[in-house]
């Protein structure tokens, strides 16, 4: 038993309450990505494809440090995003051992089909609520990202070269 009894922390409570809340968003936004035209995506392929969306021509290994796992698996994942028309590999210009990656018109084709259908889902739960609610969780949402995105810049995370985190699309 700890010498001192634990004090909740100020923001225990807030970081709860936003869990719960992300949790029932992943519901509402999973809804979207399984009715979009183009077809659902495993979570790991949509980050893949968003890392590429962003990160246009970029090789093997910048992708495997974007998402945080091992080549082998990304080779096999970028495997199955070609084979679904998603991804274009390409000899690199630069090196003959390198393959550029790419997003096909295909993979953003699905990008964009997919954050039609996610906004259509969010747009029905907002509907619902009071026009001061919605002012007031977009501005949360907002601050939310800005101090996520100062956060994870300081701790050199999955930054996209332009600012963006790859979690700040789709």
């Amino acid at each position: 038993m700890p010498r001192f009894p634990s004090t909740p922390r100020p923001h225990d409570r807030s970081a709860e309450d936003v869990c719960a809340a992300a949790e029932l968003l992943e519901v509402v936004l999973g809804r979207g990505q399984e009715s979009a035209p183009s077809g659902p995506v495993s979570p790991s392929q949509l980050r893949a494809l968003l890392v590429l969306e962003q990160h246009d021509g970029t090789n093997l290994r910048a992708l495997s440090d974007a998402l945080h796992s091992r080549s082998s698996s990304v080779s096999r994942l970028c495997d199955r995003l070609g084979a679904m028309g998603l991804v274009t590999r390409e000899p690199s210009a630069t090196s003959r051992r390198e393959v550029e990656l790419r997003l096909s018109a295909r993979g953003r084709a699905l990008l964009a089909d997919l954050r039609a259908a996610r906004a259509r889902e969010v747009a029905a739960v907002l509907a619902g609520m009071e026009p001061a609610e919605v002012g007031a969780l977009v501005r949360g949402l907002l601050a939310f990202q800005r101090t996520a995105r100062a956060i994870e810049d300081a701790a050199g995370g999955s930054d996209t070269g332009d600012g963006h985190t790859v979690a700040d699309s789709a």
